[in-house]
C-alpha cells in the first residue's frame, strides 16, 4: 500500500489567486493511497521544505507529489528535500499549478478543479514510480569556447586564469569581433582597440589558451563533461609555423581592389591579406575566391617573395577533433541589412551608410585614418543626419525587439562627428532615448547640451538626392507633427542588431534552443541567464540578444565562473532519466528486434549495437540497440520510434504514463 504526501503551494498569490489551495489538498486526501495532504504560503521556502521532511519521517511517506510553480524552476528545490529526509528523490513529482493551471485560467471553479485533476494524475503516477540512482560521468578538464569577440576572450581568459585549458574557436582570420572594429567606446569615449588589443595579445600568450583562427565547429557529440567536438580548420594557405608575419606577401600582391570586410567594404584590401594592423594572429590568409592563382592559374608572387617559404597553395581544410568538458558559445551577432529599407536608399545612394562604416571613418586605422569623409567625393559632410531605430522595433519589418544600443551609439557618433567637424551641423531622428545605463543618460544629455546635437523625435519616411544633396523628409512628433526636410551631406543608419549568419544552423548542431529571431535561448532569463537548455553548453555576449561592452563582458564572466566550476569536479551527477533496452532470460534474451529505426532517430548518437553472444560456443545469438547513459540526454524519441515497444524512458515508462492519464480521464 502506498503512503502518498501531497503538498500545495499557494506561491504567495501565483497560485492561490486564482486556486483554492485548501480544496485542492482537502481532495488529495481522498485519493487512496495518500497518507498525508496539507497546503502553505511558499512551500520552496526553508519552513515549507522542512513541512516537506518532516511529514516523511513522521508518516513513513514512500512518495511525494508537490503542487507548485515549474517544475523548472524547483524540481531540484523539492527532490533535494526528499533526499534529505531519507526518500529516493525521484519518487518526487511536480505539479505545475502555476503555467498549467492559475496563469491560464481565470478565477473559478473549473480552475481548482483542474488543479485538483493535475495533482490526481500524479499521484496515481508516483505510486508507480521506482527509486532510480543518478549517473555518475568522469569530467573532461579542458572547456570550449565558441566565438573570438570580445565575449569570446574574456571567457577563455577567465577560465584559463582558474588553470584549466580552453581551446578558443573564430571563424574569422582574427580574433577581435566587432568591437575591434569600433572607434571608441561609450560613455568614456576611450579608444576600443587600447582596451582589446592588450586582451588580444594575452590570449594569444597564454600557455592554457590553444587559439583556432579561421574555424568553425563542424559537429558536436556526447554530453555535458563529455563531448566531442569535430572542428573545421579552413586552410589559410600559408604555414603559420613558418610564417613570421612580415607582411612582404601583401606588398607584392597585384589583387589590391578586393573590398575590405574589416573596413565594412569602404575601402579595400588584397588577396593575401591580415584582416586589421591590430589582428591575433599577425599572420595573413589567402582569399581563394579572389586570389589569381586559384581563379587563373597564375602569379604566385607571393610564394616567390616569402623569405620562409610559407605559402601552400594546396594545403585542404583540416578536420580536429576535441574532447571537452563544456563549452561557451559566443558567437556574437549581426547588423541588419541595409537594403532592407529601400526608402533610405542605402545602396543607391553612396553617402547613405550603416553605424558600423561610420564607425570605420571615424577609426584612425580605418580608410580615411579617422577624418569623416563623404564616401562618394572624399568631401567632409557640413550636414549629417543620424537615423536610429533602422528596423528595430519595427513590427511591420518582422524586428518588433529593441535592439538596445542604437540609442547610445549614435549619440556616440553624433559626438565624434562634432569632435571631429566642429562646424559642422549633426540632426538624429529617434522615436524615444533608451539610456538605461551607467553614465549612459548623462552621455546623451552631453551629446545634446554640450555638442549641440540637432535631436528630433519622429521617424524618418524617405531619402532622396536632388542637386547632389541626400533630402531627408520625416516629421518632428514634438511639434504638433509638424513636418521636417533636412538637406544632408551623409546619412548613418542605426541598424538593429540581429543573429549571426548561420546561427541557425550552429544551433541545431549543438542542440540548443533559440528563440524567432535566431538568437540563441538561455534556459530561464532570471534564474539562469547564461545556461542553455542542453547541460554543459553555456552563453555569453550579443549571441543571446543585443548587448552593450560592458553586459557582454560580464555574461562571458558569469558563464566562465560556471564552466570552472563545473570542470572542478572530479565527477558529475547526472540525470537517470534515460532510456533503457529490456532485457529478459534466455531464449528470447530481449524483445528488441534489431531494426535499428532508434538508432537512425537518436539525435545525441547514444544507440549502440550490441551482440547477445552463447556463453559456450561465443556465437552471436541475437544483436540488440543498447542505450549509453553517458550520451542519452532522456529526450524519449527512441521510445516512440521503437516498433516493438522494447525501450522505456527511466521515470516516464509506459505504465507510470498511462496511470496518469487513466487517472484523468476517470476522474
Amino acid at each position: 500500500m502506498s503512503r502518498i504526501g501531497v503538498f500545495i503551494c499557494h506561491c504567495g498569490e501565483n497560485i492561490g489567486a486564482t486556486v483554492d489551495c485548501s480544496r485542492v489538498a482537502e481532495e488529495a486526501r481522498k485519493i487512496e493511497g495518500v497518507e498525508f495532504a496539507t497546503d502553505y504560503k511558499y512551500m520552496c521556502s526553508e519552513p515549507g521544505q522542512n513541512l516537506i521532511k518532516n511529514a516523511i519521517r513522521e508518516h513513513r511517506l514512500d512518495g511525494v507529489v508537490v503542487g507548485s510553480c515549474s517544475p523548472r524552476m524547483h524540481e531540484l528545490t523539492f527532490r533535494r528535500a526528499c533526499s534529505e529526509a531519507g526518500l529516493n528523490p525521484y519518487m518526487c513529482e511536480i505539479a505545475n499549478l502555476r503555467e498549467h493551471c492559475s496563469w491560464v485560467h481565470e478565477k473559478n471553479e473549473a480552475t481548482t478543479r483542474k488543479a485538483i485533476e493535475l495533482v490526481t494524475g500524479l499521484v496515481e503516477k508516483v505510486k508507480r514510480n521506482s527509486p532510480l540512482t543518478p549517473i555518475k560521468v568522469p569530467v573532461i578538464k579542458k572547456a570550449l569556447v565558441i566565438g573570438g569577440g570580445i565575449a569570446g576572450i574574456q571567457a577563455a581568459l577567465d577560465i584559463a586564469n582558474c588553470g584549466q585549458k580552453v581551446i578558443l574557436v573564430e571563424k574569422s582570420p582574427s580574433i577581435g569581433g566587432h568591437m575591434s572594429q569600433l572607434s571608441e567606446t561609450f560613455p568614456t569615449l576611450d579608444c576600443s582597440q587600447c582596451i582589446l588589443t592588450p586582451r588580444m595579445v594575452e590570449v594569444a600568450q597564454n600557455p592554457n589558451i590553444t587559439l583556432y583562427t579561421y574555424a568553425e565547429l563542424e559537429k558536436l557529440e556526447g554530453s555535458i563533461g563529455n563531448f566531442k567536438a569535430v572542428i573545421r580548420l579552413k586552410a589559410k594557405s600559408v604555414n603559420y609555423d613558418k610564417c613570421t608575419g612580415c607582411g612582404l606577401c601583401t606588398t607584392k600582391c597585384p589583387s589590391k581592389k578586393i573590398p575590405s570586410e574589416f573596413n565594412e567594404k569602404l575601402g579595400n584590401r588584397t588577396a593575401i591579406y591580415i584582416p586589421f594592423p591590430q589582428a591575433v594572429p599577425n599572420k595573413p590568409v589567402i582569399d581563394r575566391e579572389h586570389c589569381l592563382y586559384y581563379q587563373k592559374g597564375v602569379c604566385k608572387n607571393c610564394s616567390r617573395v616569402c623569405p620562409t617559404g610559407a605559402i601552400e597553395y594546396d594545403k585542404p581544410d583540416e578536420f580536429i577533433t576535441e574532447d571537452v568538458g563544456a563549452i561557451v558559445v559566443t558567437t556574437g551577432f549581426d547588423v541588419l541589412k541595409t537594403d532592407f529599407f529601400p526608402e533610405y536608399g542605402y545602396g543607391k545612394y553612396k553617402d547613405v551608410i550603416n553605424g558600423l562604416q561610420f564607425e570605420r571613418l571615424a577609426s584612425a586605422s580605418g580608410p580615411t585614418l579617422g577624418e569623416i569623409r563623404r564616401p562618394s567625393d572624399g568631401k567632409v559632410p557640413e550636414n549629417i543626419v543620424f537615423i536610429a531605430c533602422c528596423g528595430s522595433r519595427d513590427p511591420a519589418k518582422g524586428i518588433p525587439y529593441c535592439s538596445k544600443i542604437c540609442c547610445m551609439y549614435t549619440a556616440k557618433h553624433a559626438m565624434l562627428y562634432k569632435h571631429k567637424v566642429p562646424g559642422g551641423t549633426a540632426s538624429v531622428f529617434y522615436m524615444d532615448i533608451r539610456a538605461a545605463g551607467k553614465n549612459y543618460e548623462e552621455f546623451v544629455r552631453r551629446a545634446i547640451e554640450e555638442d549641440h546635437v540637432n535631436y528630433i523625435r519622429g521617424r524618418v519616411a524617405r531619402i532622396y538626392e536632388k542637386n547632389g544633396k541626400l533630402i531627408v523628409k520625416g516629421t518632428d512628433t514634438l511639434l504638433s507633427a509638424r513636418p521636417v526636410e533636412i538637406e544632408a551631406d551623409m546619412v548613418v543608419l542605426a541598424t538593429a542588431g540581429v543573429a549571426g549568419k548561420g546561427a541557425e544552423e550552429l544551433a541545431q548542431k549543438m542542440h540548443i534552443s533559440y528563440d524567432p529571431y535566431h538568437f540563441f535561448s538561455e534556459a530561464h532569463p532570471k534564474l539562469r541567464p547564461v545556461e542553455t537548455n542542453t547541460a554543459g553548453i553555456f552563453l555569453a555576449g550579443a549571441c543571446q540578444a543585443p548587448k552593450d561592452i560592458p553586459e557582454t563582458v560580464a555574461t562571458a564572466s558569469g558563464a566562465a565562473a560556471k564552466v570552472v566550476a563545473l570542470l572542478s569536479q572530479k565527477e558529475l551527477v547526472r540525470e537517470p532519466v534515460i532510456a533503457v533496452v529490456n532485457r529478459c532470460a534466455p531464449p528470447i534474451f530481449s524483445t528488441c528486434v534489431g531494426c535499428f529505426l532508434c538508432q537512425s532517430a537518436c539525435p545525441y548518437q547514444a544507440i549502440e549495437k550490441e551482440e547477445i553472444k552463447d556463453r559456450r560456443t561465443g556465437k552471436v545469438i541475437k544483436t540488440v540497440a543498447k542505450i549509453n547513459p553517458g550520451l542519452c540526454q532522456g529526450c524519449g524519441t527512441c521510445v516512440s520510434f521503437c516498433r516493438s515497444k522494447s525501450i522505456d524512458l527511466q521515470g516516464y515508462t509506459n505504465e507510470e504514463m498511462y496511470s496518469e492519464v487513466m487517472a484523468l480521464l476517470n476522474h
